[in-house]
C-alpha cells in the first residue's frame, strides 16, 4: 500500500461505566493514494496524552510513512518502531503507532477483500461473551443486581473492576470484595463464571491477597487480575504458589519485549494485550506467539472503542490461545452511535464482523460530534 493521508481525531465521550464520567481516546484515519480508508485506535486516556499522542502520528510517524512511498503492514511497524527509538518501548509512542498499525491492517484486509480473523486464519467461529463491568453502585446488592442483569442478557462471565470510581465502598475492601463474590454465586449459581479484575485501584499487601483470593476462591473464580503492581514479581511468586486460582496480568505492558519477560517470569496464566494500546494488531499477534509457546491464555482487552473491539475480537477468533471476548454491557456512544452495525453478544457468543479488514463502518459524522476542542 501506498500511504495519501494520516489524521488522528481525540475524541471525548461519556462513559456509562464510570458513572457517566468522560473518558478519552485518539482515533487515527489512513487513506491510501487510491482511496482506501482504514481506522485505528490508540487508547491515550487522558487529555495530555491524548494530544502528545496525536502530535506524534500528526507530526512525525504520518509525514514520515507517507515520504517512504509503498508499505506492507510489518515495514510500516518497524518503521514507526525504528523513528520513535529515543522516546519509544512503551507509553505514549506505542499509543500513537498501535492506532496506525491497527488502520494499516484494516486496509489490507481491505485490499483482499477478506475480514481480519480469515487474513490471520480463522479458529473460533465465535467466542463466549463476559459483561466486563466496574463495581460502583450504591450497595452491595445493587452491585448484585447489576451482575444478574447481565446474566439475564445473556453474557455467559462477568468481569468485577474492583475499587473503581463508586457510589459505594463495595469492592475497595477484600471484606466487600469477598461479600460480593459470595452474593453474586449464591445468586446465579454454578453454571456462569465470575473473573476478579483486582486492578489500579487495589493496594493489597502479599498476605491480604492471598487471603482474598483463598476465600474468593470458594465460590469458584476463574481469575484474579492484577492482583499487584508488574514490579511486584516476588508478590506475584508467591501468590502464584499458595493459591490455584489462576492468574491474569498484563494490562500495563506496552511492547512485545516486555511480554516476553512477563511471560518468562513464570507468574501468569492469563496473558491481558490490548491492541490499541500494546504495539497493534502486528505487536498483539507477536505477543500471542509467545502465549502460545508457553501454553498459556491471551485475552484481548477491548476496553474502548468500537474499532479496538473490532480489532480485539478478529484477534481473538484467530488465537488457539484466547476463550473469551469481554464487552461493555451497556450502551455508550463510542460503541453503539461510533459505527453502522456495533459489535454485540446474541446467545451469551461474540461473533467478529463479515466485511473486509476490521468489517465495521466509523461514521464521520459521530467522530466530528465526540471531537475534544479542549
Amino acid at each position: 500500500m501506498k500511504l495519501a493521508h494520516i489524521q488522528s481525531y481525540v475524541l471525548r465521550y461519556p462513559d456509562p461505566n464510570d458513572l457517566d464520567q468522560p473518558r478519552m481516546t485518539v482515533l487515527v484515519r489512513v487513506e491510501t493514494t487510491n482511496g482506501i480508508v482504514g481506522w485505528g485506535e490508540g487508547i491515550a486516556m487522558w487529555p495530555e496524552a491524548c494530544r502528545a499522542t496525536a502530535t506524534l502520528v500528526d507530526e512525525g510517524l504520518a509525514p514520515m510513512l507517507i515520504a517512504r512511498g509503498e508499505l506492507t503492514c510489518e515495514t510500516a511497524w518497524e518503521a514507526m518502531r525504528s523513528h520513535t527509538w529515543w522516546y519509544g518501548e512503551g507509553g505514549i509512542a506505542c499509543f500513537a503507532y498501535s492506532a496506525i498499525d491497527i488502520a494499516l491492517w484494516d486496509i489490507q484486509g481491505k485490499i483482499e477483500n477478506k475480514p481480519l480473523c480469515e487474513l490471520f486464519g480463522r479458529v473460533h467461529s465465535r467466542l463466549p461473551a463476559n459483561a466486563s463491568c466496574h463495581v460502583n453502585k450504591g450497595s452491595l446488592s445493587a452491585c448484585i443486581d447489576e451482575v444478574l442483569g447481565f446474566f439475564a442478557m445473556g453474557y455467559r462471565s462477568v468481569k468485577l473492576g474492583l475499587a473503581k470510581k463508586s457510589l459505594s465502598g463495595v469492592g475497595h475492601d477484600p471484606d466487600s470484595s469477598i461479600a460480593l463474590v459470595a452474593g453474586i454465586r449464591r445468586a446465579a449459581g454454578p453454571d456462569v463464571e465470575i473473573l476478579v479484575d483486582a486492578g489500579n485501584g487495589t493496594r493489597w499487601s502479599r498476605q491480604a491477597a492471598i487471603d482474598t483470593v483463598r476465600a474468593m476462591a470458594e465460590y469458584d473464580i476463574g481469575w484474579i487480575e492484577e492482583p499487584f503492581y508488574p514490579n511486584r514479581i516476588d508478590d506475584y511468586r508467591t501468590l502464584k504458589s499458595a493459591v490455584e486460582v489462576p492468574i491474569a496480568a498484563g494490562e500495563r505492558e506496552w511492547t512485545v519485549a516486555a511480554y516476553a519477560n512477563l511471560i518468562d517470569t513464570g507468574t501468569v496464566d492469563i496473558v491481558g494485550v490490548d491492541p490499541a494500546r500494546a504495539e497493534g494488531i502486528t505487536g498483539f499477534r507477536k505477543i500471542d506467539a509467545l502465549v502460545g509457546r508457553a501454553k498459556l491464555t491471551i485475552n484481548a482487552h477491548a476496553w474502548s472503542t468500537a474499532i479496538t473491539s473490532a480489532a480485539s475480537l478478529h484477534l481473538a477468533v484467530a488465537s488457539h490461545n484466547a476463550r473469551l471476548f469481554e464487552l461493555k454491557p451497556f450502551p455508550v456512544s463510542v460503541q453503539q452511535e461510533l459505527v453502522h452495525d456495533p459489535i454485540a453478544q446474541c446467545g451469551g457468543e461474540v461473533a467478529p464482523p463479515a466485511g473486509a479488514g476490521l468489517g465495521i463502518e466509523v461514521d464521520e459524522g459521530v467522530v466530528g460530534k465526540l471531537l475534544y476542542r479542549g
